[in-house]
């Protein structure tokens, strides 16, 4: 298959990959490229940008939530229709979870055969950046580093100097210089780049990246490279992994037989949640659920649902919005008390308690929970994790292992008045709850921080949908 492609790198965090990235994306969109945007890594603020910048949306890719197969499968899967793909990196080029750095982005490179385009971060420093690009050469040779963005370059001359060294040491092409910015066009926060939720001049934030990039940057030249990419083969690997490439939605089954309608699954997705990959929405859909948009923050009433996923977010942010709408409040505790299937990850776990506290503000939330979250000013988990199922639940197989991430400022206070269940065990991760426990359970409802990723969990969805098929015909039987 052909298909021009090329990943964004930098050194580490905050290198600027973000900026070229979202930039390259929106320069080639508005001169007629159809582009799809790609997010290396568990992330759900910088692929909502991308999709954006693109005008469609971002998948992410990660090694660790996905298996080789899976992985190249999704990449082949998505980029159907389009002229070429963009992926933008995560971290360092390098930065993994261990000593080998598995799951780094120059391991997401070799597995989708992709050349990288390194973002170098050039504050007060001259000659010594083409000792950091020799020394990326040689760190993993097999990676092919295509070509070098200089960021927060100074002036001419500070720009000159360090395109003649990297060049003349190296020799790979420095493709462009940015300048120092006074002022990041893509305003932050206290978890990365703010949501386009809450920022109201994306479209011309992302025009005044693409216009920085076109001016700096030799995107045509970046286009080259990218078509340079070979066409994407099945794995010729021996051993398990040596599956052809094929439409990746064959790991997702229909849980529900023909003749059955589709359950009603409710997700909120407004200011306050927000966070979901699209394969989960997707895999619920194609596991027999019709999905149903709705909002903690407004004051409509909810339609008649079968089951509710409460995804990530900043509720902090929207907290006292969330505490005036008593309505919802209300209607989610005795939804919950009647038997709905309830799934959250994080933000929505956080609602589902009794209350959060935010600057020093306490505010009620649905108070189906015996917990309290606080806000700290330090993040609270961060990371990848992995945990064992260890009580049967509606969503996750007993003994089962999960893979997943996290990222919150919160920390939970469980309440002593009415102990929960615990579904997992982490293995690897942060113990946000004591113990080295997560997944709530209370009755349908399980709650975690755990973000997963159903083409990695491919049983969630079909749990879910079944679950949810069980409420409804529950709900619906005559009471004798």
């Amino acid at each position: 298959m052909n298909c021009p492609r090329i990943i964004i790198a930098g050194l580490r965090g905050g290198s600027g990959k973000t900026i070229v990235s979202l930039g390259l994306t929106r320069m080639w969109v508005r001169s007629g490229k159809a582009v799809k945007p790609f997010k290396k890594g568990p992330d759900y603020i910088d692929a909502k940008w991308l999709s954006l910048a693109a005008g469609a949306a971002a998948t992410n890719l990660d090694p660790f939530l996905l298996r080789k197969p899976v992985l190249r499968s999704l990449f082949w899967t998505s980029v159907g229709g389009y002229d070429g793909a963009l992926i933008e990196g995560n971290r360092g080029i390098f930065d993994g979870k261990d000593l080998a750095g598995s799951y780094s982005t120059a391991e997401l490179a070799r597995i989708v055969d992709a050349p990288l385009l390194l973002v170098m971060d050039c504050t007060k420093m001259t000659r010594t950046a083409a000792a950091v690009v020799r020394g990326i050469i040689d760190f993993e040779p097999d990676v092919r580093i295509a070509g070098v963005i200089l960021n927060r370059t100074a002036n001419d001359r500070h720009r000159a100097i360090v395109r003649d060294a990297v060049e003349h040491y190296t020799g790979i092409p420095v493709i462009g210089a940015l300048p120092r910015l006074k002022k990041n066009p893509l305003p932050e926060r206290h978890m990365g780049l703010i949501s386009d939720q809450e920022y109201a001049l994306s479209a011309a934030a992302l025009d005044e990246v693409a216009d920085l990039v076109q001016k700096h940057v030799d995107v045509s030249r970046i286009w080259q490279i990218a078509c340079s990419a070979a066409p994407l083969k099945e794995d010729p690997a021996p051993g398990a992994d040596a599956v052809p490439l094929r439409n990746v939605w064959t790991v997702t089954a229909r849980a529900l037989p023909p003749d059955k309608p589709p359950v009603r699954i409710g997700y909120v997705r407004d200011a306050a949640l927000w966070f979901y990959y699209e394969e989960n929405l997707e895999a619920l859909r194609r596991a027999g659920a019709q999905l149903v948009p709705l909002s903690l923050l407004e004051q409509q009433s909810w339609p008649e649902m079968d089951g509710l996923y409460l995804g990530g977010g900043f509720p902090e942010t929207m907290a006292e919005q969330l505490a005036c709408n008593q309505r919802v409040r209300r209607h989610v505790k005795a939804e919950a008390e009647r038997g709905l299937p309830i799934y959250a990850e994080c933000g929505g776990l956080m609602y589902l308690g009794r209350s959060l506290i935010y600057k020093d503000n306490r505010f009620p939330m649905a108070d189906v929970l015996p917990l309290t979250t606080e806000l700290c000013e330090r993040p609270q988990g961060l990371g990848y994790i992995e945990a064992t199922v260890t009580a049967e639940n509606p969503y996750h197989p007993l003994g089962a292992i999960i893979r997943g991430h996290e990222f919150h400022y919160s920390k939970c206070i469980v309440h002593d008045d009415a102990p929960p269940l615990y579904c997992l065990k982490i293995n690897k991760g942060y113990d946000a709850m004591g113990s080295d426990r997560d997944g709530l359970l209370a009755g349908n409802v399980f709650a975690s921080y755990l973000h997963l990723f159903a083409l990695g969990e491919p049983h969630w969805a079909f749990r879910f949908v079944q679950a949810a098929d069980r409420f409804r015909s529950a709900r619906r039987s005559p009471v004798a």
